[in-house]
């Protein structure tokens, strides 16, 4: 079928100005070029994506590359059925006369290979975005589309010289832009990519070298920037993908649910994207903790320390000598001996992966001490004696990584040697009676546990696979003996068959016992961390973790710090140590309305004075509504009769269910999400202190037209 079934302008009555042909033809003659390329393209990709899946997949890296391809080319087939026409976003004109240049969210050719559109993230569409009044960037104009439903409801044009006048109809410039942030919102974030505005766009496309600090107040589009940087960098830095691509990591699953159709609109599918929670196999059923206490002391120990200490624990060679038995000698092992098998694993080997390494080391001693037995037969009984393994798992035990920080929370011996900065009384309060009743403090002890000791099923598997390899060269060397001797030519070919590699070469490793991989492990070449002003230092380990590069951006408001956020970015982020963070701000409110802002302001400027507080630039009309929260049925029904369409929330009323169309959040799950209609109820029982101002602020800057506050009576 073809991309266009109908003229792409659909211009209303009240904008007829526009719809003259005059201003209009060059697009409609270059959308009509467009629909054959995208119907051009779309068969093209069809015919590559069939012919690759009917492909042999052979094996290793030949398969993995041909998995890439068929991923990214169903990615881009899906994208382009997805959008049609409307991949186009809008077109430039330069002062040098030539063709508009028109901006997509991929790049596209006709069939005759002759550019259509520019993808939005190559060098060539930057003027889109960042061109300004002040800095032009060689443009005579710009135009930018609104589409709706596939077809284009409005446009508007921007003029940067005298000769850019000729022709445009529309030159209010941001008139259409203010109109738009004032739109219905729905349960999904709205694409935004048309209006990304110059402060915005130099953060986006800013390198990945360092951490880039993309500090805001609400409604300052951090987090249209940063998934919008997430695309451009996968785009831009062809490395990432080879260090393991990006990953995004948001404050919670309705703000994931969210953002979930941004990133594939703008062309990129293969972004890993969870909370923190997700990122630790505990985190699905771990609970809020309910003590302060306990959290402020998880929050504040070394916890690398506080596992490695508890991890060496447990590499404790035998306190005495042990004699080993074998039919030719008797074998000592003195603590020089295991002090030299425990040093065999190289520095940086989790536990569990060096279990391994450390036993060979160990019968490799033994084998030394006998230099005149066969090692082959000898290194066979040592490994069978039975003694001998129960004193190496006493002295170097397979751990589990719950099982160790459950430990601490259960044996208070255990958990003073490990923290030894901890008071008697504050090892007594981190103590707990259900040790593996896990809270959200718990996972980045679990994640620093599961890094030092690696998966201890990694190592069972890696043990199975051992045997069963072996199991299949010794059933490969029966068939090759079978065909030897059944071998009557002349030259006795068959013979060949000894030969070592032939014989492991017959091997089926692909029905092998294997691991199987968590893909949020890492590394990855670049995280994306959204609201992080709420991290602690420990939270903040688990993500480092997964970047030693230090590729970080990192996107939060100081003034939506929950617990407070004492100093500056550079000295809170090089106390976990990042180094050379840089910070850009951005201090324009496209989101709330001033009259929401007017009462926001003060709520957060009495519990932090300088907060940074960003400035609207739209005003609704609609002032803030108070009243009692016997009102919230009939605010309720007035709104929905009144909006036709449009996403509302009630905020702080658990007994309130949701609908539909209006949901019921907690200020912390509303965090990051915006509204049309946000109904506040009784915020003055959200708490004191920072906290409780923060989520008033926070609850208050979701609406984007309406905010209405209710109290008991």
């Amino acid at each position: 079928m073809s991309a266009l079934t109908t003229a792409p302008f659909d211009l209303p009555d009240h904008l007829a100005a526009k719809d003259d042909p005059a201003l209009i033809a060059a697009d409609q003659q270059f959308f009509a070029a467009m629909t054959a390329g995208l119907d051009e393209a779309i068969a093209r990709l069809t015919e590559r994506l069939d012919a690759e899946r009917r492909a042999p997949g052979g094996s290793g890296q030949e398969a993995l590359d041909r998995d890439l391809e068929i991923h990214r080319l169903t990615s881009r087939l899906r994208t382009l059925r997805r959008f049609g026409l409307d991949l186009c976003l809008g077109r430039i004109v330069g002062t040098d006369g030539g063709e508009p240049l028109y901006i997509g969210r991929l790049g596209l050719t006709d069939p005759d290979g002759r550019r259509l559109l520019v993808d939005w993230r190559s060098p060539a569409a930057a003027p889109f975005f960042a061109a300004t009044h002040a800095d032009p960037m060689g443009l005579a104009s710009r135009r930018r589309y609104r589409w709706t439903r596939g077809r284009i409801t409005d446009y508007w044009d921007e003029v940067f010289t005298a000769e850019g006048l000729e022709g445009h109809a529309a030159l209010d410039d941001q008139s259409a832009f203010i109109a738009s942030l004032g739109s219905d919102r729905s349960p999904r974030m709205r694409d935004v990519l048309g209006t990304i505005q110059a402060d915005q766009d130099a953060i986006i496309r800013a390198g990945s070298d360092g951490a880039l600090v993309v500090d805001g107040g609400p409604g300052t589009g951090k987090t249209v920037v940063a998934l919008h940087r997430t695309a451009y960098l996968l785009y831009a830095d062809q490395r990432l993908a080879a260090r393991g691509g990006v990953l995004f990591v948001g404050p919670h699953e309705p703000y994931l649910a969210y953002v979930s159709d941004v990133l594939p609109g703008l062309g990129e599918e293969g972004v890993r994207t969870c909370t923190l929670r997700d990122l630790v196999p505990e985190g699905a059923t771990a609970a809020e903790e309910g003590d302060p206490d306990v959290a402020r002391l998880k929050a504040g120990v070394d916890v690398e320390a506080v596992v490695d200490a508890a991890v060496r624990f447990y590499e404790q060679p035998p306190p005495r000598g042990l004699v080993v038995e074998t039919p030719w000698s008797d074998l000592r092992l003195g603590p020089d001996d295991w002090a030299e098998a425990f040093e065999a694993p190289d520095p940086g080997t989790p536990h569990n992966d060096a279990r391994e390494q450390v036993w060979e080391a160990l019968l490799t001693v033994l084998e030394d001490k006998a230099a005149d037995e066969d090692d082959g037969e000898l290194r066979e009984v040592l490994a069978r004696d039975r003694e001998l393994r129960a004193a190496f798992s006493r002295a170097w035990p397979l751990l589990e990584p719950a099982e160790l920080v459950g430990d601490l929370w259960s044996v208070p011996a255990y958990l003073r040697t490990c923290a030894p900065e901890l008071t008697a009384d504050e090892v007594r309060t981190l103590q707990r009676a259900d040790a593996s009743a896990w809270t959200v403090p718990d996972l980045p002890f679990l994640d620093a546990a599961r890094a030092r000791l690696g998966d201890p099923e990694n190592s069972r598997r890696a043990r199975r696979a051992e045997a069963a390899a072996a199991f299949e060269r010794a059933r490969m060397a029966d068939v090759i003996d079978h065909l030897i001797e059944a071998d009557d030519s002349e030259l006795l070919l068959m013979t060949s068959l000894r030969h070592a590699d032939l014989r492991d070469a017959l091997v089926d490793e692909a029905a092998l016992p294997a691991a199987t991989r968590d893909l949020l492990a890492g590394p990855f070449g670049h995280v994306v961390v959204d609201e992080a002003q709420e991290l602690t230092d420990a939270e903040w380990q688990v993500l480092l973790r997964r970047c030693p590069s230090g590729s970080f951006t990192i996107v939060g408001d100081r003034a939506q710090a929950r617990h407070g956020f004492a100093g500056s970015w550079q000295e809170r982020l090089a106390r976990i140590g990042l180094r050379g963070v840089e910070v850009a701000s951005l201090s324009i409110n496209y989101r709330t309305p001033a009259e929401v802002m007017a009462e926001a302001e003060p709520v957060i400027r009495a519990a932090l004075p300088d907060a940074n507080v960003p400035t609207s630039v739209r005003s609704s009309g609609v002032p803030v509504r108070h009243g009692t929260t016997a009102e919230l049925p009939a605010v309720l029904a007035q709104w929905a009769a009144e909006h036709a369409e449009g996403i509302g929330c009630v905020i702080g009323s658990p007994s309130f269910r949701g609908t539909d169309r209006v949901r019921s959040l907690t200020p912390v799950l509303a965090k990051g999400l915006e509204f049309d209609l946000v109904v506040l109820v009784d915020p003055d029982g959200f708490g004191a202190g920072v906290e409780g101002a923060v989520d008033r602020y926070v609850a208050m800057t979701r609406a984007t037209q309406q905010l209405v506050v209710l109290t008991s009576p």
